[in-house]
């Protein structure tokens, strides 16, 4: 187990680079094959903005860090954290660190996203593609996800976990938001018998729908348990989807300066 978590911890940035682009790759290809909705865009037109927002991501995400190696120094010279208060198994703290991780820094910051005003502005970019693929996973506005990571460190230090178990989980967290956004099609039964424990790619599409109230629902990454617990869930029919949001003109889908502006632009009415 320590070797599989050294493997994480020194895990070099190419080789992330490397992985992010693997399972990119993997999904995009699929999607040629077993495609949920049949399309008819530019996939290439289409995956140039978001993989543009990707790009600015990436650079906000050198500097970021600067600051997360700065606190999991500070984890490892103070008592900081609940697994320093008990004695347990690597395997089981390692479950624990994930738990809090997709619990804090994945659905609850999800939750605020869509719940506080400002916030909601900022993951309107994330929610007005109108072609949800596998490049949509990277369509986020740069705070949006200095927010998202921002939230990850603090349940870093509710668990005072090691750095192992947060690069593991971010190479996790890596592979379920391409699978949960591709346009690929599972068959219904597998979806929604894995749904009991993962977000799937039908689970999180209903949370793309264009209007409330599936807007506001399935807010998981990886597991699905916290929208079961706090009554968030929902399954129904793909075919009553309908891509995009409601209050933003599906034709800048693709234009990444008015995606950029969209959380200054108060020609769009928020719901809050």
């Amino acid at each position: 187990m320590e070797a599989f978590l050294s493997f994480f911890e020194h895990m070099p940035a190419w080789q992330k680079v490397v992985w992010i682009s693997l399972v990119l790759g993997l999904f995009w290809i699929l999607e040629g094959y077993y495609a949920l909705i049949k399309f008819k865009y530019n996939k290439w037109k289409h995956a140039r903005t978001n993989i543009a927002l990707l790009g600015l991501v990436m650079l906000i995400n050198l500097a970021f860090g600067i600051l997360t190696a700065g606190v999991f120094m500070w984890i490892n010279n103070s008592p900081v954290g609940l697994l320093k208060l008990f004695e347990l198994p690597v395997w089981i703290e390692l479950i624990l660190a994930i738990m809090v991780l997709d619990l804090i820094a994945q659905y609850f910051v999800h939750y605020l996203l869509h719940k506080v005003k400002w916030m909601w502005r900022l993951h309107l970019v994330h929610h007005s593609d109108t072609h949800v693929d596998a490049t949509t996973g990277t369509r986020h506005h740069p705070i949006d996800f200095i927010i998202r990571e921002s939230f990850a460190l603090i349940a870093v230090i509710i668990m005072g976990m090691p750095v192992a178990f947060y690069l593991f989980y971010r190479i996790l967290s890596i592979f379920f938001t391409y699978f949960t956004h591709a346009n690929i099609r599972l068959p219904k039964k597998i979806d929604k018998i894995l749904s009991y424990v993962i977000v799937t790619p039908n689970m999180h599409k209903f949370h793309h729908h264009y209007q409330l109230p599936w807007t506001d629902t399935n807010y998981g990454n990886m597991l699905s348990i916290w929208d079961r617990i706090f009554g968030t869930f929902v399954y129904d029919r793909t075919e009553k989807i309908r891509y995009g949001i409601d209050i933003v003109d599906d034709k800048t889908s693709d234009n990444l300066s008015y995606q950029l502006g969209i959380p200054f632009n108060r020609s769009i009415k928020t719901k809050n």
